[in-house]
């Protein structure tokens, strides 16, 4: 291999990369599955973070975790800052969410995942000092169309002369929160249909972006971790994203500045996540409308994952059987 070969591999992640990715979701699904239903949903995912944390110590690349999941609740969480690979192979940012969707896994609600994106070092937006973010998401149709600056119903409106389909036809994903009430109301007057997510937001995102989905549009606030996480999976789908920071109170507004953030700005997918070189995987942990949950099936384990890689523009589904005996203790099995 030539130096200019050796350069580039170690420039970009390679695609050998998203199979080794897969690995650390799996087995922090299989890990959080015992607990689904339990209602303990900090137990759940400390058993998905210990798993998450354990495979990506064995992949091959220099990882940064730059957006963790945890602060928000104090739940365990791989920590910003945490270093994970075992150093050789690209540098790279992570934005890791070992269950999105903690209490879906405790209720035993459908649509929680376990989610690992990838991205060139020093590409991905540190919005870690703000938890949360008003988004929108669409399919490529959104692209000079849609903006955060326009209301709910010029958006939509505009979305379905885009899509060339009624309005009453338009479905939009909100999360269930009082704070998204009005937003509710706003978008069942201009004639649309709402699908109303319990939690886990980025497998809304996904599926406003997807092609064969019956999801139009994702909006509202949400986490800024799953932000940037969702935006490294439209990049890969040809998606339109858009994200604006939104501090609870004047104290964040002010540790957001000091970071660095707009707090006033609309950032697009391409300023959440610079460059076209990123990867997205996610491993279902229940059942949802993106992938299957963990399924035990006698002697094994079966898991589905969704690959979505930028630079390639590809979308691929991983189904995997696992020996059952190799992940549970005897008593379980």
């Amino acid at each position: 291999m030539s130096m200019t070969d050796t350069a580039t591999n170690f420039q970009h992640p390679d695609r050998n990369l998203a199979m080794e990715l897969v690995r650390a979701t799996e087995a922090a699904a299989i890990r959080a599955t015992p607990w689904i239903g339990r209602g303990d949903k900090n137990a759940a995912d400390g058993a998905a973070v210990d798993a998450m944390r354990k495979f990506l110590g064995t992949v091959n690349f220099d990882g940064v975790i730059v957006i963790g999941e945890g602060e928000k609740d104090n739940a365990p969480m791989l920590f910003n800052g945490e270093h994970v690979g075992n150093g050789r192979g690209p540098a790279v940012d992570i934005a890791v969410d070992p269950i999105d969707g903690t209490s879906l896994t405790a209720a035993g609600r459908q649509n929680a995942l376990s989610v690992i994106a990838v991205s060139d070092r020093g590409t991905m937006l540190d919005a870690s000092s703000v938890f949360y973010m008003s988004k929108i998401v669409t399919g490529p149709e959104g692209h000079g169309v849609v903006d955060l600056s326009q209301s709910i119903g010029d958006n939509i409106r505009e979305l379905a002369k885009a899509k060339g389909k009624p309005v009453v036809e338009i479905r939009v994903a909100v999360l269930d929160r009082p704070r998204h009430e009005g937003l509710i109301e706003e978008i069942r007057a201009a004639g649309a249909g709402t699908r109303l997510l319990l939690d886990g937001d980025v497998a809304g995102g996904i599926n406003a972006a997807r092609y064969e989905s019956r999801i139009d549009m994702c909006v509202g606030i949400g986490g800024s971790p799953e932000g940037i996480t969702t935006a490294c999976a439209i990049k890969a789908l040809g998606g339109f994203m858009q994200g604006r920071l939104a501090p609870k109170d004047d104290a964040e507004r002010a540790q957001g500045v000091a970071a660095g953030l707009d707090m006033d700005n609309i950032y697009g997918a391409d300023d959440l996540v610079k460059g076209d070189n990123t990867f997205f995987v996610a491993t279902g942990v229940t059942d949802g409308g993106l992938v299957e949950g963990v399924r035990r099936k006698g002697p094994i384990i079966r898991t589905e994952s969704i690959v979505l890689r930028s630079k390639s523009g590809t979308a691929r589904r991983v189904v995997a059987d696992h020996l059952a005996a190799k992940w549970l203790e005897p008593d379980q099995l």
